[in-house]
């Protein structure tokens, strides 16, 4: 793993030995010797993290840590304060002013280079659905939702093998989230999979079970793989916090543990877990839209043609019959000429309610341009094809369609092509050649029909 690492320090010598620290493990290292040249630095060049020392004259980390959390081109930036200062309020400081760890000088190389490579990792991740996220807000398809600061309460499962640790850790994370309890790890890895946690926290305090071994299965299972966990574990305990680090545990916290940095630690993960996942649900958006037809909310034909030739694979592979229908609404153009773009939008939509309510739940419908529709119908023979076009012509014909800023109810029709899937060998392209061609023929034929291409 690599990245780029910024180093700020007013002291040349701890400067030098953090940078020959962190170039050892192949990091690129930048140095800034006061706070002005940091945020200079982190304006202008892309930086993975920051470690900032705290007691510096002119502007001391706290105030560099605020500022770089307040401007939006560097509020994503990991910083990890390095200082002498090691009292709780003072680490509570620094959390709440946006800090994601502190490291006590003078440094432990183990727990140093553990944490640089945590962060840098959980923030590879949340660059890559920033990035995916804001692609999606360059080319139209969604406005970037807020994702920097939510407030909404935290949900928190503590698993925790003592009542009397489960209590005063209870009482302190009351004011900021709701909180599960439960002493059985196996039984807080089947609630953490069945429910939806915005943080884990799990305390080593078991006398018979390893706490690392639930950490690592939380990070195995898909349902939980980004829910933030933080470790509670005791003083000088180098080589599990190294350890919980490389399984992927979020944070930790050393007993005895302080009220006040517990709930900073745990607001800076929920924070970031509801930031995350904002931008995992607009990525998923992002996803539904470039495959969905705005107007009338089916999929549109860019889906249709990548999941067709999947479809006829499969078909092909188990020997089972596919069937297409494409249908099309007859004489739309007219209702376009006569009534309006506005109305021909409303019977296209509630064309396509029609499709959705009459096809089967395996059948995929798409709209494929225009007020041409394509029902793609897994597992269905020309006759069961046949059945499903003349319920999807007699759904259309038999309910006039409302038109509310024309105030009338127009009288609308469909044709319909079908095709079926050759034994011998076919392909997407073929397919529906065959059944537009089918449908050219219902056109003919006199409209408002299906017709059926020959196998």
């Amino acid at each position: 793993m690599t990245a780029r690492i910024l180093v700020v320090d007013d002291v040349p010598a701890n400067v030098k030995l953090l940078e020959a620290r962190l170039v050892a493990e192949y990091f690129d290292v930048l140095t800034a010797g006061d706070g002005h040249a940091a945020l200079a630095t982190c304006e202008k060049t892309p930086v993975d993290l920051v470690l900032l020392d705290i007691m510096m004259p002119g502007m001391d980390g706290f105030e560099v840590c605020e500022r770089l959390k307040a401007n939006s081109r560097t509020a994503h930036i990991p910083v990890v304060m390095i200082t002498a200062l090691d009292q709780p309020s003072d680490r509570v400081r620094g959390l709440k002013a946006g800090a994601d760890d502190f490291l006590t000088k003078p440094v432990n190389d183990l727990q140093l280079m553990s944490r640089v490579k945590s962060l840098v990792r959980l923030k590879n991740v949340s660059d890559e659905l920033r990035l995916r996220a804001q692609t999606a807000q360059t080319i139209g398809l969604q406005e970037l939702a807020r994702v920097d600061r939510p407030d909404e309460p935290g949900s928190v499962l503590l698993v925790d093998g003592r009542a009397s640790s489960q209590e005063r850790l209870t009482r302190a994370l009351k004011p900021i989230a709701d909180v599960a309890v439960i002493s059985d790890p196996q039984a807080a890895l089947f609630e953490a999979a069945e429910s939806s946690f915005d943080l884990i926290i799990v305390n080593a305090n078991f006398d018979d079970y390893d706490p690392l071994r639930l950490c690592s299965q939380l990070r195995s299972l898909e349902r939980t793989r980004f829910i933030p966990i933080l470790l509670v574990t005791e003083q000088g305990n180098d080589e599990r916090i190294v350890r919980a680090l490389e399984l992927g545990v979020t944070d930790y916290i050393m007993r005895p543990v302080d009220p006040n940095e517990l709930v900073a630690r745990s607001l800076t993960q929920i924070r970031r877990k509801h930031c995350n996942d904002r931008l995992r649900a607009n990525v998923q958006q992002t996803i539904e839209l470039a495959v969905t037809d705005d107007l009338t909310g089916l999929h549109n034909r860019r889906y249709l043609e990548n999941h067709l030739k999947l479809l006829i694979d499969r078909a092909t592979t188990r020997g089972r019959p596919l069937s297409i229908c494409i249908t099309d609404i007859d004489r739309f153009k007219r209702v376009n000429d006569t009534y309006g773009h506005d109305a021909g939008d409303d019977v296209l939509r509630e064309f396509a309610n029609r499709v959705r309510a009459t096809v089967r739940g395996a059948d995929l419908a798409c709209r494929f341009g225009g007020e041409e529709f394509v029902v793609v119908m897994p597992d269905t023979t020309p006759e069961m094809a046949a059945i499903v076009a003349e319920r999807l012509r007699l759904a259309v014909e038999s309910r006039g369609f409302d038109i509310p800023q024309a105030a009338t109810v127009l009288n609308v029709t469909a044709s319909l092509g079908i095709a079926t899937l050759r034994p011998d060998g076919d392909t997407a392209e073929a397919l529906l050649k065959r059944a537009d061609m089918a449908l050219y023929q219902a056109k003919n034929g006199g409209r408002n029909r299906v017709v059926a291409a020959a196998a």
